[in-house]
């Protein structure tokens, strides 16, 4: 490991080698100086990992060395060095991004903890990480080799999201590509959960909370609170992305509940969102609203009822009639427009607000160059969903929520993987074009690649003839036809898609809110 580089600028510095001595017999080294202008050189030749600054030095005071050193390397911490504990000095010097301050004379054990908490801190937390996630590596490991049930791979799934995040903040490389391989085999491992049981879901008590029973199971209870209630979904919001944009929130607001469902299949909107919204299965929708359904091979938006069908689940479930609202957000006029007429929705008891951003990142991925490497992997996907976020419509508006007597639900309708493995499917071209799944007859695709669903009735799905099936992607695996196989593999791969089977689409976040 390279040493640690202490700029020491004091015009006695004579005075101060015991100390100096001090530290570099502790492996740190000292670059010394005797006044501020030698100071800003030597910050703007050197490379160096932390200042010492005397207040009082002839020339250039302490305070403005300071300021232009800021101005040179706004972020290397500088710790002031002052014989004066003058309050006013003080904040001066605070509100010029000191990192610490110092009362002379300093002792040489002062110094010492001052770096410890400066430079070691970063160095001790990475390390702390890494020790924490290798003792837990090997519990998660043996965890997913037990016969899980759906609320432990929820749980099994924050774990690794947990890790995940703590991993990036520490910038750990070398870990974080071992996390990756176990969140390989942890998507391996619940294809195959899902393969099995996903079925059963549709006929049996024990199943987890799935998107059409989101409102009644969830949302109903709140609509009996006299109250509005703010159900915000966002599209496309992994789990992870909602712990990105979590602390943002937490400023002005309270977590009541956080909790995982379930996203039915497909992860697609036209089948979870409108499942979500109406109460009931795909299934259930063409049977009891056909005008509101269509299938993948049918012409027109596939989801141009929202507004219709939660209107519907509430009539049919509320003998009063709730006065509701329904907002839909596809750019930023929209958000705006959101943002500025939020507070109207306080006269309802029920605010649906669709927002499409994050959907919108993933497939501009796909067709822009330019997202495909501000979005180039997870980690980048979550930073730009919190740059987005932070100066969204969406955090605009819920700001003029904080502090009122409120409801407010953040979820979404399903998440996105990003998908690395072509998988070789064959249809005719009544066959469903997206590629995480197809519908459709007489399909030919590699099995180990897929969940087939022979008869979508068992599924909850409806179909456009009697021997279509339906085949959903496993893993980051992606379909694409035998046509121009090698084009669409170079087109596809690497980008955010849903409609299949991975941790990351079909586990996904309903949180309620509270203002502090």
């Amino acid at each position: 490991m390279s040493k640690i580089r202490i700029l020491w600028a004091d015009d006695e510095i004579d005075l101060l080698k015991p100390q100096i001595m001090f530290l570099e017999s502790k492996g740190y080294e000292i670059i010394a100086t005797t006044n501020g202008q030698d100071a800003i050189d030597k910050v703007t030749e050197e490379d160096l990992d932390v200042v010492f600054l005397d207040e009082s030095m002839p020339g250039l005071s302490g305070l403005e060395t300071l300021v232009k050193i800021k101005q040179i390397k706004q972020h290397l911490p500088i710790v002031m060095i002052t014989k004066n504990e003058e309050e006013d000095l003080m904040e001066e010097a605070i509100g010029s991004q000191i990192t610490d301050y110092l009362i002379k004379p300093v002792k040489s054990q002062q110094i010492l903890l001052t770096l410890k908490k400066i430079v070691d801190n970063k160095r001790l937390i990475k390390e702390r990480t890494q020790s924490a996630y290798q003792q837990d590596f090997q519990k998660l490991f043996m965890r997913m080799q037990d016969r899980l049930d759906h609320q432990e791979w929820a749980d099994l799934y924050k774990k690794l999201v947990y890790w995940e995040l703590e991993l990036e903040k520490s910038n750990m490389v070398e870990m974080e590509d071992i996390l990756a391989s176990q969140k390989t085999e942890a998507n391996r491992e619940f294809s195959k959960y899902i393969s099995k049981n996903y079925l059963d879901w549709f006929k049996d008590e024990d199943k987890p909370l799935l998107s059409h029973n989101v409102f009644k199971e969830r949302v109903f209870d709140l609509l009996k609170e006299n109250k509005p209630t703010f159900f915000i979904l966002i599209d496309n919001l992994r789990y992870d992305q909602w712990k990105v944009i979590e602390p943002k929130i937490l400023e002005n607001f309270k977590v009541q509940s956080e909790e995982m469902f379930y996203s039915i299949l497909p992860t697609a909107t036209q089948y979870a969102r409108n499942a979500m919204f109406s109460g009931l299965t795909p299934l259930q929708i063409q049977e009891h609203y056909p005008n509101y359904w269509k299938n993948d091979d049918e012409d027109g938006g596939k989801n141009l009822y929202e507004e219709e069908l939660v209107k519907e689940l509430i009539r049919r479930n509320f003998r009063d009639e709730l006065k509701i609202s329904y907002t839909k957000v596809t750019n930023f006029e929209k958000g705006k427009d959101l943002e500025d007429k939020i507070l109207n929705g306080m006269n309802n008891r029920l605010n649906v607000i669709v927002y499409n951003f994050v959907d919108t990142i993933s497939h501009a991925k796909t067709e822009m160059d330019m997202i495909k490497e501000l979005a180039s992997d997870d980690a980048a996907f979550r930073s730009l969903t919190l740059s987005w976020f932070e100066h969204s419509p969406l955090h605009n508006a819920l700001l003029k929520l904080a502090g009122k007597d409120v409801n407010i639900v953040i979820t979404t309708d399903h998440g996105t993987k990003l998908v690395k493995h072509p998988s070789k499917c064959i249809g005719d071209r009544a066959t469903s074009s997206n590629i995480r799944y197809k519908s459709g007859k007489s399909m030919n695709f590699e099995a180990r690649d897929v969940f087939e669903v022979k008869n979508p009735k068992e599924a909850q799905l409806p179909s456009s003839n009697l021997s279509s099936t339906f085949i959903f992607a496993k893993e980051d695996n992606y379909l694409v036809y035998q046509n121009n196989y090698n084009k669409f593999v170079t087109y596809f791969k690497d980008t955010f898609q849903h409609g299949g089977i991975s941790l990351e689409e079909i586990i996904i976040p309903f949180v309620v809110l509270k203002t502090k």
